[in-house]
């Protein structure tokens, strides 16, 4: 299982399949001051494949402190203030939300004034500052109170910051906005210098303590105020996908010090400003030809940043192509196979995604990717000809070519490769390779040998090798065959044999060539040898041992008849010897046999010492295997008398 992301938070354990976090996460840089935080990503599973969408909602932790923009703030408040009188003062800010946010404002102990906590229409809070009773200017002109933020955490956290309070002159009359609260909705795609909104305030007093002056109560870098006229412009492009809200405090100030705060807050519009964008994933290395329709070959991921109708897409491909996009999940697709692939037709394809949202006007996006056929071996070879038609001359020189064939196919690679072969011919299989051979690379055809007959015949089933014509003077006085025998099976199997055949007027002629090719040693045979010799003598051991055995307790017995065989001559027993009897199954006579071993090549020659009886008819012989076989028969045993035989075996 793997994940398909734009930002790797989350791993996918290997082994158990856990959802795993890459590392710390922090809501606030995440989602910032949004109430709900929610990761959402699609998870792959490869085997079987399939796709989840997963949407992991980030919990607030109490981890940011309140913390106000100054350490300390200076207000200015005029003798003449009537109790009851508030002032607005600097907001504390706290990235967290929800209990973990900010919560409560607490104003150190004073006779003079007390803290009041306000509340936004969107929930943040915001204390203001109550005149308890008439300042005296000429008893205390300055003031010095801690204002603390706290929020709901357990335990909470807090921040400090002191207000600084100058008691002015006498000065009638504060400014007064006409309302205590503007709101305005702003499309983002408004240009710099745009103007908001005006504010007003009005002053009842005359002279300087009239005029006013507008500002902000805290300066920002994307809006500007008109100190004169109250008018709020833009300074920059805003952008919904990076701040939706703002909350901003005016302050009008009179020319004798008074002053006076509202709120503007600033809902931005979204609007169709951001196109698609498209992530290609391909799952596969390579698309073969022969894919069935439904395979799947890559995951496409599209994101749009706008929110609603612009943040809605719809994926689609274009132009005629055998594929197609299957909507997965939320702005996922897959792209399967949709038609027939023929690589010799169309080796590779162009594939155009295109993604529109449906805001108004929609936006659009599109990416190429280049998918490439894989061949296999779909096509067989075509020869340029049904047929050829050769001729050959008698005689012909062996090993010389005698015509060429030709093939095509259009496969790639290896499985374009042409090799030729021989499959089927109206001679035997083995006949038709002595006279005709085929160059597996190039097609040419060769003569194996001249077209007279061969001298020797094979039996397709018995194996008996005959001569297929006379032996002439021209001919070998050795020959040297190879014989392969091949069965039916699938695959089939099949081993060879050669056969050394010597042609001589007399056996004695043959002779000096067998007799001087030692045979090599058989490190089988000898391993056979020492494992009976070893085999043996562990039954002597062990017969010995019980022998010892029986001995030692007939020892000890009191009985002296239980000793009375082992006792000279008491068991000697007298009767008529019988003669061994050899009319069953064992031949009285003796051999001398001959075995000359020439490499693999072995020739047994047994030769019979006494002339057979008449009523024994065969001689058998014995080869280097231990069979025995039929030599001659009585009457050839007559009048040939020392008759002898070679065999050859490999």
């Amino acid at each position: 299982m793997r994940i398909s992301s734009e930002k790797p938070y989350f791993t996918v354990s290997a082994k158990s399949g856990e959802l795993l976090v890459s590392g710390r996460l922090d809501r606030e840089q995440i989602c910032g001051k949004k109430p709900a935080c929610a990761l959402e990503f699609e998870a792959v599973a490869e085997n079987p494949l399939n796709f989840y969408h997963v949407s992991v909602d980030i919990e607030d932790i109490n981890d940011h402190t309140p913390k106000f923009t100054q350490s300390s703030f200076d207000l200015q408040i005029s003798e003449s203030t009537v109790p009851g009188t508030r002032f607005i003062l600097e907001a504390a800010e706290d990235a967290d939300i929800g209990l973990n946010s900010l919560r409560i404002y607490k104003l150190s102990l004073s006779p003079s004034f007390s803290l009041i906590n306000k509340e936004k229409q969107d929930g943040s809070k915001y204390p203001e500052l109550a005149l308890e009773k008439r300042l005296d200017r000429e008893q205390q002109s300055y003031h010095r109170l801690v204002l603390t933020a706290m929020d709901g955490g357990d335990p909470p956290l807090s921040g400090t910051t002191e207000l600084r309070i100058q008691v002015t002159d006498a000065n009638d009359n504060p400014p007064v906005f006409n309302q205590d609260m503007y709101r305005v909705s702003l499309p983002e795609n408004v240009p710099p210098g745009t103007t908001v909104l005006q504010v007003s305030a009005t002053d009842q007093d005359e002279g300087i303590n009239s005029e006013i002056t507008y500002s902000f109560y805290r300066t920002g870098q994307v809006f500007s105020l008109n100190s004169k006229s109250g008018e709020i412009t833009t300074l920059r492009m805003l952008d919904f996908e990076e701040i939706k809200e703002y909350s901003i405090v005016v302050e009008a100030r009179d020319g004798g010090g008074l002053a006076a705060q509202c709120t503007v807050e600033i809902n931005i519009q979204d609007e169709n400003d951001n196109s698609p964008e498209i992530t290609f994933h391909s799952l596969v290395e390579m698309i073969l030809e022969n894919a069935a329709p439904g395979t799947l070959i890559a995951l496409i991921k599209i994101y749009d940043q706008d929110s609603g109708e612009n943040g809605e897409v719809n994926c689609r491909l274009e132009g005629e192509v055998p594929f197609q996009i299957i909507s997965s999940s939320k702005n996922s697709y897959k792209l399967v196979i949709d038609g027939t692939l023929d690589r010799e037709q169309t080796p590779e394809y162009n594939v155009t995604i295109t993604a529109t949202d449906r805001g108004k006007p929609p936006l659009s996006a599109s990416k190429s990717v280049t998918l490439i056929i894989t061949d296999i071996n779909d096509n067989a070879p075509v020869f340029l000809q049904a047929s050829y038609m050769v001729h050959v001359m008698e005689n012909n020189p062996p090993g010389a070519s005698i015509a060429q064939v030709s093939a095509s196919d259009p496969d790639l690679g290896p499985n374009g490769h042409v090799s030729y072969s021989i499959v089927a011919s109206d001679l035997e299989p083995r006949a038709l390779a002595s006279y005709v051979s085929v160059s597996a690379q190039s097609g040419v055809v060769f003569a194996q040998r001249a077209v007279e007959p061969g001298l020797f015949g094979l039996g397709l089933r018995t194996g008996e090798v005959r001569t297929a014509r006379a032996l002439g003077d021209r001919d070998a006085a050795r020959q040297r065959l190879l014989v392969a025998v091949r069965d039916g099976g699938q695959p089939p199997l099949s081993a060879t044999a050669t056969l050394h055949l010597v042609f001589a007027d007399s056996l004695q002629e043959v002779l000096p060539d067998v007799s001087d090719r030692p045979e090599p040693s058989d490190p089988q045979a000898e391993l056979q040898f020492y494992l009976v010799v070893a085999l043996a003598l562990i039954s002597v051991l062990f017969l010995l041992a019980v022998i010892l055995a029986v001995a030692l307790r007939l020892r000890r017995s009191p009985s002296p008849a239980a000793w009375g065989c082992f006792q000279p001559g008491l068991c000697v027993k007298s009767g008529p010897v019988v003669p061994p009897n050899y009319s069953e199954g064992t031949l009285p006579y003796s051999y001398n046999l001959c075995v000359a071993q020439t490499g693999k090549t072995e020739f047994n020659f047994l030769k019979c010492n006494e002339q057979l009886s008449s009523g024994q008819d065969i001689l058998l012989c014995s080869d280097s295997s231990g069979a025995l076989f039929p030599l001659c028969n009585s009457s050839e045993s007559t009048s040939h008398p020392e008759t002898q035989m070679a065999v050859s075996s490999v």
